[in-house]
């Protein structure tokens, strides 16, 4: 790898860690006030535990042995803490890691205000070693999603650039299991739980859309970087035209359903779009993903209603945001991926192989999220007890409060 892609993959990576911070931004503005330490140290403890999990053997799953697509995953025991890895495969690895830590960091949305941080961290160090770490290995490192359409005998192959599957899918339907598993928030009902701070929540979505450029194009810095091949271009503005018309599609339905639009929706909005565009970056003409981001917005903004309908305690919609967009964005590929998709020239493959994947992930990540998941509350106890919760969960679990008003100053 030459010095220029080094240095822009160098650049994509902190961009991308950038990005666990920004969700930490962005769910602590979300939740009351007395929970907002809570949210953000479980995002600050998956960069903590996933970083270090992912040197010793985490790396090391994230790609199966050559010529077995079927493996589960990599041997975690082959190189533990990287010590045969090249200065620039150390850099791939940086790149890997942090898409690691965010999505582990993205499940926790969906038990704000009721978790313990130690049951947290159990669970996160669980799940990215039997769900994480495998699923990138299928989707990325020359597994059986990677190879489906080989596999079914087809000319196409899954598409997900950048880890609609492996990333979206993947923590949506983790946060839906352990939504399930911990139940309602004490008093839940709509209009109730309201964000405690709007401006955080925008900080956080500015810097998710920041670092998503790293997020998206920092791939391109392995390989076609600077050559006729290059399809940087088209994944950054790609990355900017989903994410804007997902905010106007996310608004126009707020508007009409509920007579105003909101600063809050615009941030929901735009990580619609992000999440949607993230396997389709690379695959879609700039028009066809303007046409992702406005449905996304607009369907995601419908799909959080469903917690309410339901009954599931999706606090900050992880479930209606990133298992729902990143569904639509794996799926949509399936019509409009550039030659072949179904209404762009393909057949029916694409489509069979986006689903295949799409469900394949989905089924895997819910069904063992809710078994740790719920092993976890039966034994230690992953929900807080009602008075703790009601006292705040910042005080009672971490001795901290995210605002100390003395009223002598």
């Amino acid at each position: 790898m030459d010095s220029g892609n080094l240095a822009w993959l160098i650049t994509a990576s902190a961009l991308v860690l950038l990005m666990t911070p920004g969700v930490a931004f962005f769910y602590g503005g979300l939740v009351k006030a007395k929970s907002v330490v809570s949210m953000m140290m479980m995002s600050f403890g998956s960069m903590g535990l996933i970083g270090v999990l992912w040197i010793i053997y985490g790396f090391n799953m994230s790609a199966v042995p050559e010529g077995n697509v079927w493996a589960f995953a990599g041997n975690p025991f082959s190189d533990l803490g990287l010590g045969s890895l090249s200065s620039d495969d150390l850099v791939g690895a940086l790149f890997s890691a942090t898409f690691a830590i965010i999505t582990v960091a993205l499940i926790s949305g969906a038990i704000a205000d009721r978790a313990k941080f130690g049951a947290w961290m159990i669970f996160a160090g669980i799940w990215a070693t039997v769900v994480y770490f495998p699923v990138a290995a299928w989707v990325w490192g020359g597994g059986w999603i990677l190879n489906l359409g080989t596999s079914l005998g087809f000319t196409a192959e899954v598409i997900d650039y950048a880890g609609g599957t492996a990333v979206h899918i993947n923590a949506g339907a983790a946060a839906l299991a352990l939504a399930l598993v911990l139940g309602k928030r004490i008093g839940f009902q709509k209009g109730i739980q309201k964000p405690h701070n709007v401006p955080l929540v925008l900080l956080g979505a500015s810097l998710l859309w920041f670092g998503w450029f790293g997020f998206n194009g920092g791939a391109e810095g392995l390989g076609a970087l600077g050559t006729e091949d290059s399809v940087v271009g088209l994944i950054v503005i790609n990355t900017l035209g989903a994410t804007a018309a997902a905010i106007i599609g996310w608004l126009i339905v707020e508007k009409l359903k509920d007579g105003k639009a909101t600063s809050v929706g615009a941030a929901s909005g735009a990580v619609s779009g992000l999440v949607a565009i993230t396997p389709a970056c690379a695959n879609l003409t700039p028009g066809w993903a303007l046409l992702l981001g406005v449905v996304t917005g607009a369907v995601c903004a419908l799909a959080i209603e469903l917690k309410w309908k339901l009954g599931y305690d999706d606090s900050l919609d992880v479930v209606g945001i990133h298992l729902v967009g990143g569904l639509i964005g794996t799926v949509y590929l399936g019509f409009f991926a550039t030659e072949t998709g179904l209404f762009l020239g393909g057949g029916w493959e694409q489509l069979i192989v986006q689903v295949i994947a799409a469900v394949g992930v989905l089924v895997y990540s819910f069904v063992v999220a809710f078994i740790i998941g719920f092993a976890i509350q039966k034994t230690i106890g992953f929900r807080v007890k009602n008075e703790d919760e009601l006292a705040g969960v910042d005080t009672s679990v971490h001795g901290e409060e995210g605002y100390l008003i003395d009223e002598r100053v």
